[in-house]
């Protein structure tokens, strides 16, 4: 019998990294998105290509789908998640409450006596699958008691450089050949989904944090010193020797913090830093700064790839210069076609440094970090 996966978010990473590995594992995947077009030519092709680029990458081959179009067909969409064995997304965190209801109505929908669907969100975010878990049941209400044992749901960190892809692609994508899928393993008991690659682990903390505080603030730090520079490509801003030593410098100090809270070895955190910086490298990428460094005001909020690290080196006496940089940076991205970098520089202009820092950190006065991003504010140039 085909196991089925109901996956929410049919872009890039939801067809070249979740959707793939899905396939892989015997799944026949439904992708679920509210982009008509794109639901369209899913359901026109028969197979599609995940483009590896870099050493050691290799075309893989997805077949085995379908898509629905959740906006059009919501109910079409609670039968698929009511038969499914697995529900993944790859929206976006502030996305999540809004696919919430329908996995809800296929709880709903769903026989009893079917083993519980298996529910990941593989977002960049801590514990995304509690705050999907959360939305859930503020969409079900006073039905949560009763659909509860239906579904279980384990947080996981995922980690895969999907960038924007060229165009007269359709619907393959280009990826980098690395990968990572950590899973929380105790929800699961004895019957984990079938994911191949994908690694269990009883403590998932240590490893999301890990992801985020490199993967991301390493990321994001290139985006914003490379915006900085003038630079274009992510690949071009690591090849900048100042740009490169600004994400060196921020990344050892989150380094420093994971060592400090989980007990990491800061050799293997050195090596997982160099392995990091060396996929940014990859000039096979076609990655933007401007891509990577969109939606900025998320990035810089309290408990995100900046601020969140920062506070608790902070707290622990730790050092911070380097992460400050980088957000001194993110203070004057400005990408016209971005809303939140529009919205940023707004209430750069509107709001002194104190209110700016309030209102976009989210930190107390009183926290040992508050005064020094608030400088930070006050010390950044106007954007352009």
């Amino acid at each position: 019998m085909t196991r089925k996966a109901v996956h929410f978010g049919a872009g890039n990473i939801g067809r070249g990294f979740v959707g793939l590995l899905l396939h892989e594992g015997g799944y026949e995947v439904v992708f679920s998105d509210v982009a008509t077009a794109l639901v369209d030519a899913i359901n026109a092709a028969t197979e599609y290509t995940v483009h590896e680029v870099g050493e050691g990458g290799r075309d893989r081959v997805v077949s085995g789908f379908r898509a629905i179009d959740s906006a059009a067909d919501p109910e079409g969409v609670a039968a698929e998640v009511a038969t499914a064995d697995v529900v993944t997304t790859a929206v976006g965190p502030t996305v999540l409450r809004f696919i919430a209801p329908h996995i809800v109505a296929g709880l709903a929908l769903r026989d009893p006596s079917l083993p519980p669907l298996q529910v990941m969100a593989c977002e960049n975010a801590i514990g995304a699958t509690d705050t999907l878990r959360d939305h859930m049941l503020d969409a079900a209400g006073e039905r949560w008691d009763a659909l509860a044992t239906r579904a279980v749901f384990a947080n996981t960190a995922v980690d895969r450089i999907v960038p924007g892809q060229p165009e007269g692609h359709g619907i393959d994508v280009t990826v980098e050949p690395f990968f990572e899928w950590a899973i929380e393993r105790p929800p699961f008991g004895d019957t984990p989904p079938s994911i191949p690659g994908a690694h269990f682990v009883d403590d998932l903390a240590p490893y999301i944090e890990r992801k985020l505080f490199t993967v991301n603030t390493g990321h994001a730090t290139a985006a914003y010193l490379g915006a900085r520079a003038g630079l274009e490509k992510i690949s071009d801003a690591l090849a900048d020797a100042d740009v490169a030593a600004g994400v060196a410098a921020a990344l050892e100090e989150t380094s420093a913090l994971l060592a400090a809270k989980h007990g990491f070895d800061p050799a293997d955190l050195a090596e997982y830093r160099a392995t990091i910086l060396g996929r940014f490298r990859n000039p096979a990428l076609p990655d933007t700064v401007g891509r990577v460094g969109r939606q900025p005001l998320r990035k810089l909020s309290r408990h995100e790839r900046f601020v969140g690290p920062a506070a608790e080196a902070a707290e622990r006496g730790l050092p911070v210069d380097g992460l400050l940089a980088a957000i001194g940076a993110a203070l004057v991205f400005d990408e016209p076609d971005d809303e939140q970098s529009v919205e940023l520089q707004r209430l750069r202009r509107e709001l002194d440094p104190d209110a700016f820092t309030t209102q976009v950190t989210r930190l107390e006065e009183t926290h040992p970090l508050y005064p020094r991003i608030r400088q930070t504010v006050a010390d950044a140039p106007a954007a352009g």
